[in-house]
């Protein structure tokens, strides 16, 4: 007889949690697993911890060795640029004479071009630097007179005190200048190195890049080649896309500098719109940087008022290079965010300086093209196409 009492859980629901229990016990001894149990959640976070400590640690590996060899890696980064931009050009010329020859008339006849471009502004620079030293010199005295004048009446002696600690600063630092331009030779001397080592590694690349690409996928084991195969094919595409869209950027951003310089009739024209080119290859940050000096010289040569003009001229070439150019000559190359490519550039400037702020916008948009590809479907293999 069965006596139950009230408030009590029935005989059954207590037998059913007994088994429950003794159940959970025995599988937790069968599989060695005592512990309690873990949130799902916490388990994902854990396995993504430790796999982004240990792309954290291969990264940090791989800029540390980059640092160590950072003459070799610009200089390969150059020979790609080159092959980039001359590959197209060598392909169209060996249709019409032996491919050897094609490389080497397609690589001399560019670097020919670049130096009698700069032999061009140098001899230009030298045969106006006795008008010029006038100028400055003319346009310093108007710019301390402005400064004595409305809205800013700053006292002639405050700026007397900021000539002279000037001049006792390079007095008493004249040594540490001179050790520094020493430095500067041998610093010109391994950026002479790595121009020649580009120049002989871009001619390899451009006249068989593709073998040596096939050779790197025979060392690979069998099961990766197609992966490392497919990422090859949009990391070159993405790589060579953005390279050829940042010269035609670069380009029309420097002829439209030229033109308003020319108008404007800015001393040293020609440099400055050289130096914009060259700055504009630093996204979001070059053009500014180049379009300031041209102000200062502006300001020193012309006054205040051709200045301004040509400070004016900084928000238009940046509006026309951010909504006009980049998304039509990039877009289908590099589709990252604005915030994305001045993370990129300001991080890249600041473990590698001016070398890590040019490389680090294509890097990264490689990067992003490359997993991109490899998460998407697998496209048809073309044997026919490789990178370089």
């Amino acid at each position: 007889m069965r006596y139950v009492v009230l408030g009590s859980r029935p005989a059954r629901g207590v037998g059913a949690v007994t088994r429950a229990r003794t159940a959970g016990t025995a599988i937790r001894r069968a599989t060695g697993r005592d512990d309690a149990p873990v949130n799902q959640g916490l388990r994902v976070a854990a396995a993504y911890a430790w796999r982004l400590l240990v792309l954290g640690a291969a990264v940090y590996a791989a800029f540390k060795i980059l640092g160590r060899l950072q003459l070799v890696a610009v200089a390969l980064f150059l020979a790609l640029v080159v092959t980039s931009v001359l590959r197209p050009l060598a392909d169209l010329l060996a249709r019409h004479m032996p491919r050897p020859l094609a490389v080497v008339v397609s690589v001399v006849g560019s670097l020919v071009l670049v130096l009698g471009l700069l032999a061009l502004v140098g001899s230009l620079v030298a045969s106006e630097s006795g008008r010029l030293g006038q100028q400055f010199a003319g346009g310093i005295d108007r710019i301390q007179r402005w400064l004595e004048g409305p809205p800013f009446r700053v006292r002639p002696t405050v700026l007397s005190d900021l000539q002279g600690k000037v001049t006792k600063y390079l007095s008493e630092h004249r040594s540490t200048l001179i050790s520094s331009a020493l430095s500067g030779v041998g610093r010109a001397v391994e950026v002479l190195t790595g121009a020649v080592l580009a120049l002989f590694c871009s001619l390899f690349f451009i006249h068989s890049g593709d073998r040596f690409w096939h050779w790197f996928q025979g060392l690979l084991p069998e099961s990766a080649r197609d992966g490392w195969g497919r990422a090859g094919r949009v990391a070159w595409r993405t790589f060579a896309g953005y390279t050829r869209g940042i010269i035609i950027v670069a380009a029309t951003n420097a002829v439209l500098v030229g033109i308003a310089l020319f108008a404007l009739r800015v001393p040293l024209a020609l440099p400055l719109t050289l130096l914009e080119f060259f700055a504009a290859f630093i996204p979001l940050v070059g053009s500014p940087i180049a379009l300031a000096v041209a102000t200062v010289v502006a300001l020193a040569s012309r006054g205040p008022v051709v200045a301004l003009a040509v400070l004016a001229l900084i928000v238009v070439v940046g509006q026309i290079e951010g909504h006009v150019l980049h998304p039509l000559v990039l877009s289908w190359a590099v589709r990252l965010h604005p915030v994305v490519v001045a993370v990129s550039v300001i991080g890249g400037g600041i473990l590698a300086g001016v070398i890590g702020a040019v490389v680090a916008v294509p890097m990264v948009s490689v990067a992003w093209s490359v997993i991109g590809a490899m998460r998407a479907r697998p496209e048809p293999d073309h044997p026919g196409r490789s990178p370089g």
